[in-house]
């Protein structure tokens, strides 16, 4: 069983004066993340749940090795995103919404080149190109210039660079973020499909429905800490999850979200 442990991650981040004086606050640091643990085990779905600027992405890119904490650590089985990056990042697949692409290449294009990044042998390329551009309907655009393709389609396409060497981690963050509901729905299959391939996996977003629909597991994340962590069904007890978030917000700040 493959397994990721967060402990105790911390980060703060400097805060300019435009920014202070943008944000109205006189603070001159914040602390995205504070003090978070939560554990994945594969073959399930973990989901980080939470409105904006509460310290999902801080969390998911600490997890991906692209920053480092300022205490804490993180290990997926035993390798430390702290001292092992390297490892980490050769077994992980991380999608955010920052990933650019090469908007003068095409998918073919990106897919082969990252191919080769990732070291995936020849004999396997084709044969993995195949299993995505099938499973994403990429097709019918595969040589089709990245400038040219829907926001929909480019997030397909960025998917199936992520796992093209089938890691045995996935963390993705808001990985519906603006898709439209076809494209929405292709992107919960595939997630619900490495669940069964008994992948390790962890999304995160702000979008109670596709927690509902996709997840085993949530942690709650309000103002850089956890504020619930259980099983879907022991979070809602028979009532939204919206309403269920909407309560242990209240309860941990005491007031309406704004």
């Amino acid at each position: 069983m493959s397994v990721i442990r967060a402990e105790g991650l911390v980060k703060t981040f400097q805060i300019s004066e435009k920014q202070r004086k943008a944000l109205g606050i006189e603070e001159k640091k914040k602390t995205a993340v504070d003090g978070i643990s939560f554990t994945a085990k594969s073959g399930e779905i973990f989901g980080l749940l939470g409105p904006n600027g509460a310290g999902k992405t801080t969390t998911m890119r600490l997890l991906s090795t692209l920053i480092k904490p300022d205490s804490g650590d993180a290990f997926f089985d035993d390798v430390s995103v702290v001292k092992q990056p390297q490892i980490v990042r050769s077994r992980i697949a991380f999608l955010t919404t920052d990933l650019k692409l090469d908007v003068k290449s095409t998918a073919t294009g990106m897919f082969d080149f990252f191919a080769e990044l990732y070291h995936v042998p020849k004999d396997q390329v084709k044969k993995r190109k195949d299993e995505l551009f099938e499973g994403f309907h990429i097709n019918t655009f595969a040589d089709t210039k990245i400038s040219k393709l829907s926001q929909g389609q480019r997030q397909k396409v960025s998917l199936a660079i992520s796992v093209l060497h089938d890691p045995e981690f996935i963390i993705f963050d808001e990985p519906t973020n603006g898709l439209d509901i076809i494209s929405t729905r292709d992107v919960r299959k595939f997630i619900l499909d490495m669940k069964e391939r008994d992948k390790c996996m962890i999304i995160s977003t702000h979008l109670f429905d596709l927690v509902e629909r996709v997840c085993d597991r949530a942690a709650m994340v309000i103002n850089g800490k956890i504020a619930a962590n259980d099983t879907i069904a022991a979070l809602t007890k028979d009532k939204p999850l919206e309403d269920t978030f909407y309560d242990i917000y209240i309860q941990h700040t005491g007031g309406e979200p704004k």
